[in-house]
């Protein structure tokens, strides 16, 4: 807590003599965390952030989700490697907490998820979050962050805020734009400095606005992203061939390449498609909706397999073989609806479907057990979510003696229906055919007959929210919220907050709210069975991945998920002099129940429950638990200004600041299994330190007549990577770094603008893992940096653009 107040005073007093992020903030209408009309960012009871789609536009950045984390310093977008799944699906976190306790909304309705859950070591192991990067930039307005528990509010998932994606809405007018870039750069490998030019990117964007009747609009937005991987791999020293019958090495090895992993960013090829409209039908009505399509296909690379490798069958593959997994992801979303006015009160009533599917593939790969005739490429089975969403919300202001403003009330409900599905693999890649070998498909066997899901639940949620200016200084607000799950019960929420303005130029603003998360269908239903080799010499054996309310968890002491629980308090103060703003808030989050994975569990005794269970081959087994505690700490400093000179042009600076803490303060235990740890020491460090504990972000955009820049610095704070020994001797500190990306344009006639750029101008990379001297070996030097670094470890990025509007 001590850092955290130093945190306050030091970022106050930069924020002071700094600028800041948007100058038109304290103007901008906000549709997130107030049912009233025309609040703007700086006049609700808790933190806003406005992105105006320009924010996001004028970088090389090509998603969403790495896009805000460059522009909101609470928001962190790790880039992991050769984590399965999670190579193609990266989850982003806001306030250092889960990636699926931030609720995610388009234009104000709720955003359905993805159908991957994170299984791998990195940040967010365990979560099924939205996928931001289904959504092309070219189709967004901008973005509304809030900062606060708001359960209440919006229902399940907005522990740690909501994230409002506001589409574009134009009735004329377009713009096209081409951008080409590549990684540029010099690794530090330990075994001497590497040169690569990787990475290639080709993003093609545009959107049209349409006239839709005599009032109404149509807008139509198109993107196309074709991304190379990206390899940061070093030399791989081990032995690659089985030493000759006479002793000896095989002559091929001095002739091997070896870098023969790929440690990097996964290869990606997308095509998103949007349209968004709205049409007026009488002086009181309107119809709109939108609807949203992604195809995306990605392949990432896991670990090499050698020549010698037990795991290798050398009459198909004499080298040895990379192994690739490839996803096929197809995502679709349509809302459509109606508003208006009846009797005093505005309505709005809509239903919505969401659909996300993930299809794996194994390419240049086999499975051992079949031996040479093993075929080299298997479709694995796929993932499918979907949601149906209906809602219908009042609202009404009310003019009552003695308040200085009307008192606004709202109140409505929300239906949902999700669905999740798990669709088996072709036998080739699950099956186990010389079972002293390992059956399934390399680096990801497929999803087996007994693995498949279909499932689905539903729930309704009704609200009541009331907001007033009861004074001229005083704003209070206040929500309740009731929802019923079909799986797990009911929860009733609340939330009540105030703003006091304590002169023209500043407020106080603070709230106080409980809150939930349901467990999802994702956490929920997921299984699976792997192989995986343990020992020396390695030994295959079966893991499976159970639901927590099958017979095989209850046998190990799992119980059904219930919900997670929060409460939340946040205080801050809000000051406004001129162009200039300066916010200041804190928070405190404490979360029971938080819901985890839990460690692969092993030993005799969990082999006898396990054939007690009815479960045959599966000597190890994991599943969702419930009963992680924590309490998180942290302040959101965000300053803003703007100034127009005739000399030198116009300046909009930004300052933001993070600082954030999390405890875990009770891990999960077994009754049934005393002596076995659910929830280990590494995973708990991964709660407590996976993520930066501070984050500075200065930027100013600069425009004079033709010309145009924009300069940022982002400071990302010590991370650290855990390591699986109990005293921490294994833990990888990552030292705090400073990225610098830097833009310039320039109109060369009226609609066409030409950019250039580079993200990490300096080429900065996060320490190297085989520096370390607790952390040297072999596989730290072929996969020198850390998946948990905030920035990524891919060095500089240059890039050019060639926009044109109309």
């Amino acid at each position: 807590m001590k850092k955290i107040l130093g945190a306050v005073s030091l970022a106050a007093l930069t924020a002071a003599t700094a600028y800041a992020q948007s100058a038109d903030t304290e103007d901008t209408i906000v549709v997130v965390g107030t049912r009233s009309e025309g609040r703007t960012a700086l006049q609700t009871t808790a933190p806003v952030d406005v992105v105006d789609v320009s924010a996001l536009e004028n970088t090389g950045i090509t998603e969403l989700n790495a896009a805000l984390a460059y522009t909101l310093p609470s928001f962190n977008f790790p880039s992991p490697s050769i984590t399965d799944g999670t190579d193609h699906v990266r989850p982003a976190t806001l306030r250092g907490l889960g990636p699926d306790q931030t609720l995610v909304l388009v234009n104000s309705r709720r955003r359905h998820a993805s159908a991957l859950v994170n299984l791998g070591g990195s940040v967010g192991r365990g979560s099924a979050a939205v996928d931001l990067n289904t959504i092309p930039t070219a189709a967004i307005g901008q973005v509304q962050v809030l900062r606060d528990g708001a359960s209440a509010q919006y229902g399940s998932d907005a522990i740690a805020g909501v994230i409002d994606v506001q589409l574009r809405e134009a009735s004329e007018g377009g713009q096209v734009s081409a951008t080409y870039g590549r990684y540029a750069t010099d690794i530090p490998l330990t075994t001497g400095e590497r040169t690569a030019s990787d990475g290639e990117t080709v993003n093609l964007s545009g959107w049209v606005g349409l006239p839709l009747g005599a009032d109404g609009f149509l807008t139509l937005s198109a993107e196309y992203l074709d991304r190379a991987p990206t390899n940061r791999a070093g030399p791989d020293p081990r032995q690659q061939y089985p030493s000759l019958s006479g002793g000896g090495l095989d002559p091929r090895e001095q002739t091997f390449d070896r870098i023969n992993h790929r440690f990097g960013l996964a290869d990606a090829e997308a095509f998103s498609f949007f349209a968004n409209a709205g049409l007026p039908i009488n002086a009181t009505t309107e119809l709109y909706g939108w609807a949203g399509y992604q195809t995306r296909e990605g392949e990432a690379a896991g670990f090499y397999r050698r020549a010698q490798d037990s795991r290798n069958v050398l009459a198909i593959y004499p080298d040895g073989f990379l192994p690739l997994i490839t996803t096929d992801i197809e995502d679709f979303s349509a809302v459509g609806g109606a508003r208006g006015v009846i009797g005093g009160w505005d309505w709005d009533a809509s239903l919505g479907y969401g659909r996300n599917e993930l299809a794996y593939g194994v390419e240049n790969s086999l499975n051992t057990s079949l031996g040479a005739a093993s075929p080299t490429s298997f479709d694995a089975g796929s993932l499918i979510y979907d949601q149906i969403t209906g809602n219908l919300d009042f609202v009404r202001s009310y003019d009552l003696d003695g308040f200085a403003g009307p008192l606004s009330v709202a109140f409505g409900a929300e239906y949902r229906l999700e669905g999740y599905e798990i669709k088996a693999g072709e036998e080739a890649s699950y099956i186990t055919g010389d079972p002293s070998k390992a059956g399934g498909s390399q680096v990801f066997p497929g999803f087996q007959p007994g693995n498949a899901v279909d499932e689905d639940r539903d729930s309704i949620g009704v609200y009541l929210d009331l907001e007033a200016d009861v004074t001229d200084r005083l704003l209070l607000t206040g929500a309740v919220r009731a929802e019923s799950y079909s799986d797990f019960g009911e929860t009733v929420t609340g939330r009540v907050s105030a703003r006091y303005e304590l002169s023209e130029s500043v407020a106080l603003r603070g709230a106080i709210s409980n809150g939930f998360r349901a467990p999802s269908l994702q956490q929920a239903y997921f299984t699976s069975t792997s192989t995986v080799f343990v020992g020396t010499p390695p030994t295959p054996v079966e893991v499976g991945t159970f639901p927590a309310d099958s017979a095989v968890a209850a046998a190990l002491g799992g119980e059904p998920l219930d919900a997670e629980e929060l409460m939340n308090y946040s205080g801050g103060v809000v000051f406004t002099q001129g162009a200039f703003s300066l916010t200041v808030d804190a928070y405190a989050i404490d979360i029971d129940n938080r819901i985890v994975l839990s460690e692969n569990l092993s030993g005799a005794t969990v082999e006898s429950l396990l054939q007690a269970a009815g479960v045959n081959g599966v000597t190890r087994a994991r599943f969702f638990i419930n009963g992680v505690e924590t309490e998180t700490r942290g302040v959101d400093i965000v300053a803003t200004y703007g100034v127009d000179t005739d000399r030198y042009g116009d300046f909009n600076f930004t300052l933001g600041y993070n600082r954030n803490e999390t405890e875990v303060t009770q891990a999960p235990s077994s009754e049934v299994l005393p002596g076995v740890t659910l929830f280990a020491r590494r995973e708990i460090a991964r709660f407590e330190e996976g993520q930066p504990d501070d984050k500075l972000i200065g930027s100013v955009n600069w425009t004079r007549g033709a010309f145009g820049g924009v300069l940022r610095a982002t400071r990302f704070g010590e991370t650290v990577d855990p390591g699986s020994a109990a005293d921490g001797s294994g833990d990888e500190v990552l030292d705090p770094k400073t990225i610098v990306d830097a833009e310039v344009s320039a109109d060369v006639f009226e609609g066409l603008t030409v950019s250039f750029g580079a993200n990490n101008l300096f080429d900065e990379y996060p320490d190297a893992t085989s520096l370390d001297p607790n952390l040297a070996g072999t596989f730290s030097d072929i996969f020198p940096f850390s998946g948990f670094s905030p920035f990524g470890f891919s060095g500089r990025y240059v890039y050019g653009r060639i926009r044109y509007a109309w």
